[in-house]
């Protein structure tokens, strides 16, 4: 297995940081969704329904089919014979904020279904300041991958 993994590594790589742009631009997106959601429509018309058809196609063929894809991959990567060191610090790091990113786009879909229900609390200020964790969680992630320390 690990020999077939080094094999297809630069295959197994491209497929993980093209899944990974994929994940990203959508969790960059759906929060500013949310934003105008909150700030400039009204609950039950024609624009709530048009906003929630959005932010349900962007969770449901984008972001969701990214994320596996990108955990896939990577899962691989890990795999690879010579790729990972556990014994360095980088790939903690990267882990921890791999999950943290995870645990982020599982909020964001508890919060589409808070708009589904007509229940969201969330201010428009709010999903401002959380439409900033991905950018540090990706800055975490490529940093501790380039620089390996």
């Amino acid at each position: 297995m690990g020999e077939l993994l080094a094999t297809l590594y630069p295959w197994t790589l491209s497929f993980h940081v093209i899944s990974v742009i994929a994940w990203m631009a959508g969790l960059f997106y759906l929060p500013r969704l949310y934003v105008y959601h909150t700030e400039s429509v009204q609950r039950g018309s024609e624009t709530d329904l048009l906003f929630q058809t959005m932010e349900r196609r962007l969770l449901r063929a984008i972001i969701n089919p990214a994320m596996i894809a990108a955990w896939l991959f990577g899962l691989c990567l890990v795999m690879t014979p010579g790729i990972v060191s556990w014994s360095m610090g980088w790939p903690w790091v990267k882990a921890a904020a791999v999950l943290a990113m995870s645990a982020f786009h599982g909020w964001l879909a508890a919060r589409r279904k808070d708009f589904v229900q007509g229940t969201n609390s969330v201010s428009g200020r709010s999903y401002r300041i959380m439409n900033e964790v991905p950018t540090l969680l990706m800055i975490i992630i490529v940093i501790s991958v380039i620089v390996k320390y």
